[in-house]
C-alpha cells in the first residue's frame, strides 16, 4: 500500500513518513507541491495526504489534479492548521476524502489512514508514544561555550522526539573542551532535526545567538525562530508557551521572564537577584519600556524581524537582548514597539551551576548599559550588513 505525503514543511513530513513506514506502508514525501504532482503521476499512490497552504501550488490545486487524473477515485486526506468552516467545506465539496486539522497525534492520522486503505499485511507493533503533528514548525539556536559538562542531551533529545516540529541549531562558540565532540554526537543519527553550527573563535554569546539566527531565518520551512541558554535553566515546555503566545497573537517577539510568583518555581541566587534588580532598573530607563526582565535566556521571533533583530552585530556581549528591544523600538517606534513585544512569566526557572557570568561582571554590565545608551542615542535603522563571517556549518 502506497502513500504520498505533500508539506512544504519537512519537520512535518518526517515523523509522518517514519511512523506510516513502521506501520509497514510504502510511503513517499516531498514538500514541493510541483514535484508532487509529478510524483503522483509516477508514483500511482493509494492514499495523498496534503497540506493545504502551501506556496505557488495549494492543497486545493493538488486536489484538482487528481480529481482531474487517471486516477479520480485516489482517497485524498488534507493535513492543515486552516480551521475555517469555509475552507473545510469546500475542500469536501471538491471531493477530498478527509480533513485532518493539526495539531493532532500521529496515532489518530494512522487510524485514520487505517480506515480509508486498510492495515498492510505484515506483523507490526503498536505505537504506544502520542507524539503530535504540531500547526508551526520552529527553530531554535542553542548558544554553547564549554558545556561539555553541563549540556543536557538527553533532555534536547527526548524533547525533538516527542514533538514534532522543532529544529534545534546548537551553536559552538569556539569552545576550548569536547562541547563540539559532544554535540556531534548529538546530531548523529537526527541530521534532520539538529544541525551543529560551529565558529572556530569565541566571539561571545551575543555573536553566537547573532550568527545562529541569521542561518535559521534563511530555512523557508519554519514559522517562528528562538534561542534557548543549554543549560536549559528554562524549561523547554515553557519555551513551547512562548511559542503557543506568537502564534495566537500578533506579537513579533515573545520574551520569557523571570518573575517571581505563586505558582511559579523561579529560583535565584539572593545576591544575584538584588543586583538584577539594580540592573532591570537601569534598563527600563534605557528602553522607556516597563520591562520586568530582559536578560531571560528564552526567546522567540517572527521571522519578518529577525533582520530587524540580529542584521548587525551587537555593541555589547552580555547584554544584547537589550539592544533587540531598542533596535526594535527605533524600527517601530516606541508606541508600536510596546504592542508588538511581549513579555511572558515563566513558570519554571533554576539558576544553573557553572554559570559563566560572575558578580564581578555586574559592574562591566552597567557600563556596557552606558555604552548601550550612547550608542543608540539618535534614531538610525538598524538593517542587515554582508559581513563576513569566520564559520562552518555542519
Amino acid at each position: 500500500m502506497k502513500i504520498l505525503a505533500i508539506d512544504d514543511q519537512q519537520l512535518v513530513l518526517l515523523p509522518l513518513e517514519k511512523r506510516l513506514t513502521d506501520l509497514g506502508y510504502e510511503v513517499v514525501i516531498e514538500t514541493d507541491a510541483a514535484l508532487g504532482l509529478k510524483l503522483y503521476d509516477e508514483f500511482h499512490p493509494d492514499l495523498v495526504i496534503v497540506d493545504f497552504n502551501m506556496p505557488r501550488i495549494s492543497g486545493f490545486d493538488v486536489v484538482n489534479h487528481i480529481r482531474k487524473s487517471k486516477q479520480p477515485e485516489t482517497p485524498i486526506m488534507i493535513l492543515s492548521g486552516n480551521t475555517q468552516d469555509a475552507i473545510i467545506t469546500e475542500a469536501f465539496e471538491l471531493g477530498v476524502t478527509d480533513y485532518m486539522k493539526k495539531p493532532l497525534s500521529l496515532n489518530e492520522i494512522c487510524a485514520r489512514v487505517k480506515r480509508l486503505i486498510g492495515v498492510p499485511k505484515i506483523d507490526v507493533s503498536k505505537a504506544n508514544d502520542s507524539i503530535m503533528i504540531q500547526q508551526r514548525c520552529v527553530g531554535v539556536v542553542i548558544p554553547c561555550y564549554n558545556e561539555e559538562e553541563r549540556l543536557l542531551s538527553d533532555e534536547f533529545l527526548k524533547y525533538i522526539d516527542q514533538h514534532t516540529g522543532y529544529y534545534l541549531c546548537f551553536v559552538n562558540d569556539g569552545s576550548k573542551d569536547r562541547t563540539l565532540e559532544v554535540l556531534y554526537e548529538l546530531q548523529k543519527g537526527r541530521e534532520d532535526f539538529i544541525t551543529v553550527y560551529n565558529c572556530e573563535k569565541n566571539g561571545g554569546k551575543a555573536e553566537a545567538v547573532r550568527l545562529g539566527m541569521l542561518h535559521m531565518s534563511k530555512k523557508e520551512d519554519l514559522d517562528y525562530i528562538g534561542f534557548l541558554d543549554a543549560d536549559l535553566s528554562t524549561d523547554l515546555r515553557d519555551f513551547d508557551d512562548l511559542v503557543k503566545t506568537i502564534e495566537n497573537s500578533n506579537f513579533k517577539i515573545v520574551s520569557g521572564s523571570r518573575i517571581s510568583r505563586m505558582g511559579a518555581d523561579i529560583t535565584k541566587e539572593s545576591a544575584r537577584k538584588i543586583i538584577s534588580l539594580t540592573i532591570n532598573f537601569i534598563i527600563r530607563k534605557i528602553l522607556k519600556m516597563d520591562f520586568k526582565d530582559t536578560q531571560c535566556g528564552a526567546k522567540i521571533f517572527r521571522k519578518d524581524v529577525i533582520d530587524v533583530a540580529f542584521g548587525k552585530k551587537f555593541v555589547t556581549q552580555w547584554i544584547f537582548d537589550v539592544e533587540i528591544f531598542k533596535r526594535m523600538s527605533i524600527h517601530f517606534g516606541l508606541s508600536k514597539a510596546k504592542k508588538v513585544l511581549c513579555e511572558q512569566p515563566l513558570k519554571r526557572w533554576i539558576h544553573a551551576d557553572g554559570s559563566k557570568l560572575s558578580m564581578k561582571d555586574s559592574v562591566k554590565i552597567v557600563m556596557q548599559l552606558a555604552q548601550i545608551a550612547w550608542v543608540y542615542r539618535s534614531k538610525k535603522s538598524y538593517k542587515s550588513t554582508n559581513e563576513t563571517e569566520v564559520l562552518k556549518v555542519v
